[in-house]
């Protein structure tokens, strides 16, 4: 881009003068309502002949250029000053002899330069006996639009130098970077920043091709798009600077309220600012100074989050105070230009474009640490998830899931309808340890494993806990006479797989059933319990049977319990 713009700038044509043709400031400005006769306006009672007190909201305004700033030199032609938005603007050249000679333009004659934020309108005829040019701005939305006016002989003086368009050409080289950068971490890693750091930059793009006037020197835009554009993308990327900071700064970063109130100012910052950049007729009278003066609460939070991320230890911050210390000051120094409380050309704007590059070389460090140490975290995470997942959720040696899996899940299997607990027990199961030794218990506790799987009941989920225990947890219908079906297939499974045992090995089973058990969120202790207990009363009834209750939440006490034995 840098290389085109330099190819622009060479074909403009050069000055033919050793120096420039001056330009000429208005020596007194006005204000009135739009009835006011040009007439009322000659004589020099109504005028501040002060470079203060400038008033970008009333309906009209009026600049008075006198002839003697530019007698000995060039007569002007031209008329030029900052983009921005107006209704009309007449010219009112006034001969000594009192000849009036006027030209009425629109916004939309207004042609902006092909360099700089700059648009320009041809004068009236200026000629030796012109005494002053009178300049009537009806509607007009900026006071930068008033301080900035001028008049010169030649156009080309208020175009930019080549150095200020190629400055702004860096920048944007610079901004083009970081999008190929977001788009590669973002592939890689998935993280809502990125996106956020995309459409900051996205927008800043916009802001620097607009409110820098880079845009004119390859496409004509009319003005009123041009001064439209400009303080609405600043608008969005300062908005969308504070939902970054909250999305990128690391876990514990920012206390929660701040988080709450960086995230609500730039919302706020996107609708407020945003709103009054468009520059509507009936918000004619303040949009100029609510647009920033709504920008102050953002200035103030984002100064505040970051210092607060600092004093709190966040790396990451330390890069968002070097990134954005240049920007905010530079932004506060437009601030109070576009208030009217200090007076300065348009160049001043390039600190602005300068910080912006600073910002986005720093930013992208930024996010390059930051990738790099969630790229370790997850990374680290993973493996030691996958390590962790083998040793910690099944059972070495039935292959079913153990018991730290099932306290992790439990939650979840209960809002998903598991809400029948069954808790099995072999029988005498020392006993088989005793006479046939410990090999051939595990063989019967891989057949009782087997029984458990080989029902297909999908709506089934079986466990070890540990020895000879294991749970099994259904939802759905005749969820007790499955469980009954899985304990009554036990011994029949281990008779079938392991030969040689003088007796059946039978199972007790305690199972508890609980209406809503989401809804209640028993824990997995609570059921363990209960189901304990149940299936303890099944051993003392005999053994190989099933004990069972069914729970239901009361709001007062119920005047029984509903056990059975079976």
């Amino acid at each position: 881009m840098a290389a085109l713009l330099l190819g622009l700038l060479a074909a403009r044509p050069t000055l033919a003068h050793d120096e420039p043709p001056p330009v000429h400031a208005p020596v007194c400005h006005s204000a009135s309502d739009l009835d006011r006769p040009l007439a009322a306006m000659k004589a020099r009672g109504p005028w501040t002949c002060a470079n203060r007190d400038w008033p970008s909201g009333s309906p009209a305004v009026w600049l008075r250029f006198e002839a003697a700033s530019w007698q000995g030199g060039p007569l002007p032609r031209q008329f030029y000053s900052r983009i921005a938005r107006f209704d009309r603007i007449t010219f009112h050249a006034i001969d000594r002899d009192g000849t009036v000679r006027s030209r009425r333009l629109t916004e939309a004659e207004a042609q902006p330069f092909a360099a700089g934020p700059v648009f320009g309108l041809p004068l009236p005829a200026i000629t030796p006996d012109t005494a002053a040019l009178l300049v009537r701005i009806e509607g007009p939305h900026s006071i930068p639009l008033l301080t900035e006016a001028r008049i010169t002989a030649n156009p080309d003086t208020a175009e930019w130098s080549q150095v200020e368009m190629l400055l702004l050409a860096l920048v944007m080289g610079m901004l083009m970077l970081p999008l190929l950068f977001d788009v590669s971490f973002f592939v890689v890693l998935r993280e809502r920043f990125v996106l956020l750091h995309a459409g900051m930059v996205s927008t800043m793009m916009v802001y620097v091709l607009t409110a820098g006037g880079l845009a004119s020197a390859f496409v004509t835009l009319p003005l009123a798009v041009m001064a439209v554009l400009g303080p609405l993308t600043y608008a969005l990327a300062a908005g969308l600077t504070g939902l970054f900071v909250v999305a990128f700064l690391e876990r514990g970063g920012q206390s929660r309220l701040m988080q709450r109130i960086t995230a609500a100012t730039a919302w706020f910052t996107i609708i407020a600012p945003g709103f009054f950049a468009l520059q509507l007729d009936r918000t004619q009278a303040f949009d100029d100074r609510a647009y920033f003066i709504t920008f102050v609460p953002f200035i103030l939070v984002i100064s505040a989050a970051v210092l607060e991320a600092v004093w709190r230890g966040s790396r990451s911050a330390r890069y968002l105070a070097v990134a954005w210390t240049p920007i905010i000051c530079a932004s506060v120094e437009r601030l109070l230009r576009g208030l009217g409380w200090h007076v300065g050309p348009s160049s001043l704007d390039l600190m602005i474009y300068g910080a912006v590059g600073i910002e986005v070389v720093v930013i992208s460090l930024a996010i390059a640490d930051r990738f790099l140490a969630l790229r370790r975290e997850r990374d680290a995470a993973l493996s030691e998830a996958r390590k962790m997942e083998q040793i910690s959720t099944r059972d070495s040696l039935t292959g079913l899931m153990n018991r730290r899996a099932i306290e992790a899940r439990f939650d979840e299997l209960l809002a998903q309808g598991f809400d029948t607990f069954a808790l099995v027990d072999l029988d005498r199961f020392k006993a088989i340890n005793d006479l046939h030794g410990h090999q051939v218990g595990d063989a019967a506790l891989v057949a009782c494993a087997g029984a458990l799987r080989a029902s297909g009941d999908r709506d089934a989920i079986a466990v070890r806990l540990g020895g000879e225990e294991f749970v099994v947890l259904l939802r759905g219908p005749r969820a007790l006479e499955r469980a009954e079906a899985m304990r009554q297939a036990i011994p029949i499974r281990i008779m079938q797989d392991v030969p040689g045992l003088e007796l059946p090995v039978t199972a007790s089973m305690g199972v508890v059933m609980m209406a809503e058990a989401a809804r209640h969120k028993m824990a997995f202790a609570e059921f363990y319990a209960r189901a304990d207990a149940l299936m303890y009363d099944a051993k003392a009834s005999g053994r190989n049977r099933l004990a069972y209750e069914r729970l239901t939440v009361f709001t007062a006490a119920p005047e029984g319990r509903g056990d059975k034995a079976a």
